[in-house]
């Protein structure tokens, strides 16, 4: 896999062309594009596994912050169970408020994942090989974190097993009509998927790892032994790993898409102003490749400036993902006003209570999520420069995140304080348990992808080494062109 049949020896050892010209055209190949400038095996291995031990007193420092607001979101979570679910500012009209929100944008962020590694392989866009791990870890801890909403939300989290549809004596069966079986075994089928597709692609690098620690002593090489289970990269053991890696691509896809479809059937299968629409389903779907996208830019960024990662992280690396983005983007305002239209125009008077968003007293949360998730990525995204800033699409990452949260919060608990009766409005406001747990449930997502980057190999070498493999350059005319083979 590793070795070019080049007449000049290895991929990673290519010499540049005699022309200046050329071979300056070729420096500025490399520099611009990962898989044109390779490196040997071990100085990739070494790159990776280095970052993977470096843990000084910044990282640490990190780690007890982060500590700190996990503590911070279990104990409020047990002075809830305590005090009951009363101590919320949950009431007769707002039955929802952040929990189901935060279950919502959760499963959301956890989209990108799936799609940059499956759907990006299926369409065989390269620039994925890099990422595809990072974007994995946020699909893989998101849903971990989107999980424990429900039993928050329940407040007596005690009787959950009641609720698990399974035969008992209590002659409980599920109910096929529900929107929450559904919800639920779409959730549990993705989250089972997304880890069985992490790990299969995670096997090569495990074995990368153990044979780097195979002569020292430590927990490292034992996990790592046991981890990847025997694989010496024979041919059959790579055509295995290709197979299964196709197959659950096409897998998974659909279960991505029908996760965050059933999500929306919570909402768009009750009778309530706001929530009966059937444009739910496309809608939270790109929603939620919005603001998973942007997250997942979030962390390269981090990742890029704390581990070193700028070899495998390249501008162009940051200018495709800004493009998708800027995609992204322009989807959600198509379906965002799609559903506005369309209950303006029947101008029915349930519906007419939703307009109340635009004056009343939501109205600055309405157009603040407008210019999060309209105005600063379609103003600014259409300019390279910015797509390769990282200060800049460090703002503008969190600024989506913000808009996307907000029209969470919009849907389930604005939708609810204005229903078809004027006499039952109410004003919501979460009270203090609800927002620390909403922003300790963020601090322990943190903590797990931190502690995570330095147990697991965060960057798929192999992926990269294979890209690097196929990949080379050709002249044409008095230009360098970069070209692709194909290996079987």
């Amino acid at each position: 896999m590793l070795e070019s049949k080049a007449e000049y020896g290895p991929f990673w050892e290519q010499p540049l062309p005699e022309d200046e010209r050329l071979a300056e055209q070729v420096r500025h190949e490399r520099e611009e594009n990962l898989l044109l400038d390779p490196r040997t095996p071990a100085e990739n291995n070494e790159l990776v596994l280095a970052r993977m031990q470096r843990t000084g007193l910044p990282f640490w420092i990190l780690v007890l912050g982060l500590g700190g607001l996990t503590t911070a979101f279990f104990v409020t979570w047990g002075i809830q169970m305590v005090y009951g679910i009363g101590i919320t500012g949950l009431n007769r009209s707002v039955m929802w408020g952040p929990y189901i929100a935060n279950l919502v944008y959760f499963v959301g962020i956890g989209h990108a994942g799936t799609f940059i590694s499956a759907a990006l392989r299926m369409m065989r866009l390269d620039f994925r090989r890099p990422i595809a791990r990072a974007a994995e870890t946020v699909t893989l801890f998101g849903l971990a974190i989107a999980g424990l909403f429900p039993l928050l939300h329940v407040g007596r989290v005690w009787k959950i097993f009641y609720m698990i549809p399974i035969p008992n004596q209590r002659q409980l069966w599920p109910n096929f009509r529900s929107a929450l079986f559904w919800d639920a075994t779409a959730i549990t089928t993705y989250i089972i998927g997304s880890t069985l597709f992490m790990y299969i692609a995670l096997m090569p690098d495990l074995a990368m790892a153990r044979d780097h620690f195979k002569d020292k002593k430590g927990w490292r090489r034992r996990v790592y032994g046991a981890l990847s289970m025997g694989w010496r990269g024979t041919e059959g053991e790579w055509h295995r790993l290709e197979s299964v890696s196709n197959i659950l691509s096409w897998i998974i896809i659909p279960v991505m898409f029908s996760v965050h479809t059933g999500v929306s059937w919570n909402f768009a299968m009750a009778i309530q102003p706001g929530w009966h629409s059937t444009i739910f389903g496309p809608f939270f779907i790109v929603g939620a490749l919005f603001s998973g996208v942007a997250a997942v830019i979030l962390v390269m960024i981090i990742l890029r400036k704390t581990m070193g990662f700028g070899y495998f992280m390249r501008e162009s690396h940051f200018n495709a993902m800004g493009i998708f983005l800027l995609l992204m983007s322009m989807a959600w305002v198509y379906f965002y006003f799609t559903e506005w239209i369309v209950n303006w125009y029947g101008n029915l008077p349930m519906e007419k209570a939703l307009q109340a968003m635009l004056t009343g007293e939501l109205a600055p949360l309405f157009y603040l999520m407008l210019f999060c998730n309209i105005v600063v990525p379609l103003g600014t995204l259409w300019s390279r420069r910015v797509r390769t800033s990282l200060p800049a699409m460090v703002v503008i990452c969190l600024l989506i995140q913000v808009g996307m949260y907000l029209e969470r919060i919009l849907i389930v608990s604005g939708f609810l304080s204005r229903n078809e009766l004027p006499f039952n409005w109410v004003d919501y406001v979460p009270r203090w348990p609800e927002i620390v747990i909403t922003v300790g449930a963020l601090g322990f997502l943190g903590l797990l992808y931190a502690l995570w980057t330095r147990v697991i190999p965060i960057i798929p070498v192999w992926e990269v080494y294979e890209g690097q493999a196929t990949q080379g350059t050709r002249q044409i005319g008095r230009a360098i062109v970069s070209t692709r083979s194909e290996h079987h």
